[in-house]
């Protein structure tokens, strides 16, 4: 058996999940939750298995006689379980007892919130530190506390960024070949459409519309194209086109699954800019699915080869390039106790491509540049918002695929992927 090799969230839980009475992980299929939540439980029950709903469904009160900590796992395959685990809780459960793994529950199951009771926690794709491709320099928890050093340097290239691309974040895909790692992410979508969707309570008449829709969405990674156009991508040349509700379903249903990892718009805490969009920036869980949705492999991008990519003018590998860093930010974020959003005003003048916001409504900025240089036009929107922001804006950077960190004479940080860590 392969050893467990620690996540970042690992530190969270070491901290959190002995005082809270029940915390909840969520997060993509394939993506570590069960094999992170089994290091802390004493006892398993696992709800993708027949006899383990029977007996849950006969007598709840199991939850509280097992020893814990507890891990409760698949719990949307028995959805009345989370109330079961809600009234433990209310019941006075000892701390540390209940930990929950799984996806949303289906459409349709009434549940509570869980508010005040299950702490929900969301586990990604590793990010790029968590595998281990280089050691980071770049703290960015120091850098929302203004204590960053920004220096070192990094032997990893554009080949290697586009290598972590198509090889995911999915722990059990990305060690594998090549030609395995790409039928394995095609059996993963394949699944999504023909299983996942319809457990969720999403059926699907047309199968080969959602895959199109989904390759559609992929073609638009790292934009705010509005799902109008998306669904128009989708089906073009289709008289009767699925119905915007449908387009609304497949997001829903893909967001329950945790396959969408949309950007939310910033919206300051303080009034210092108006008219900003309010769109999300779109996103999958992983860039190697939209890789994957859009037939490109590590060669065809380094080709420059486009496949679908319709809507949006610039290259797909800056795009995914962008959604490898997103990945990687919301992970140190959410260990930093951070936001993260995108700005881009009405107009399309200015845009930074991440915000991330510390808990006191300062805020650290970032670009993304598909480049091994950075030069005075990459960090124009940078300088305008440093202006706006003054001292509510913690720094501001560049992260690039260059080989050195190091600082700017206006000030900006210059820090490659690699070199950026919690």
């Amino acid at each position: 058996m392969t050893a467990y090799r620690r996540r970042i969230l690992d530190k969270s839980l070491d901290e959190l999940q002995p005082h809270l009475r029940a915390l909840a992980i969520f997060g993509p299929k394939g993506v570590g939750k069960t094999a992170t939540a089994v290091q802390r439980a004493q006892s398993v029950i696992d709800l993708s298995l027949a006899r383990q709903r029977e007996i849950i469904t006969a007598d709840p009160s199991i939850l509280k006689e097992v020893p814990g900590p507890v891990l409760v796992d698949e719990w949307q395959r028995l959805p009345e379980v989370w109330d079961h685990i809600r009234h433990a809780v209310d019941a006075g459960s000892p701390p540390g007892h209940f930990i929950i793994a799984g996806s949303s529950a289906p459409r349709g199951a009434v549940i509570h919130s869980g508010a005040g009771r299950i702490v929900p926690m969301r586990m990604r794709p590793l990010s790029l530190t968590e595998r281990e491709v280089d050691a980071p320099t770049i703290s960015l928890a120091a850098l929302l506390e203004s204590e960053a050093s920004i220096s070192g340097t990094t032997r990893i290239r554009l080949a290697d960024y586009v290598e972590e691309i198509t090889a995911s974040g999915f722990p059990a895909i990305r060690t594998l070949p090549p030609r395995v790692r790409r039928v394995e992410l095609d059996a993963y979508l394949t699944n999504v459409v023909q299983r996942e969707f319809p457990e969720q309570g999403y059926p699907v008449r047309k199968p080969e519309v959602l895959r199109a829709w989904l390759s559609a969405y992929a073609a638009a990674t790292s934009t705010t194209t509005a799902y109008s156009k998306i669904l128009d991508a989708a089906t073009p040349g289709l008289p009767n086109k699925p119905a915007q509700e449908t387009t609304l379903a497949y997001r829903d249903a893909l967001s329950s699954l945790w396959l969408l990892d949309a950007i939310p718009a910033w919206i300051p805490s303080r009034n210092h800019l108006e008219r900003l969009g309010r769109s999300p920036k779109h996103q999958l869980a992983d860039p190697a699915l939209a890789a994957r949705l859009l037939g490109l492999d590590a060669s065809a991008l380094l080709r420059g080869q486009q496949g679908q990519r319709r809507l949006f003018e610039g290259t797909i590998l800056g795009a995914l390039f962008e959604h490898l860093v997103s990945l990687s930010v919301h992970t140190y974020a959410q260990a930093a106790e951070a936001q993260v959003g995108h700005l881009r005003t009405r107009n399309g003048d200015h845009e930074i491509d991440l915000i991330v916001q510390h808990p006191d409504g300062r805020v650290l900025a970032i670009e993304v540049k598909l480049a091994d240089r950075v030069a005075d036009a990459d960090t124009k929107h940078l300088a305008w918002l440093r202006d706006k922001l003054g001292s509510d804006l913690i720094d501001a950077l560049v992260i690039y695929s260059g080989e050195r960190a190091y600082r700017r004479q206006d000030g900006i940080a210059v820090v490659p992927l690699a070199l950026l860590g919690p």
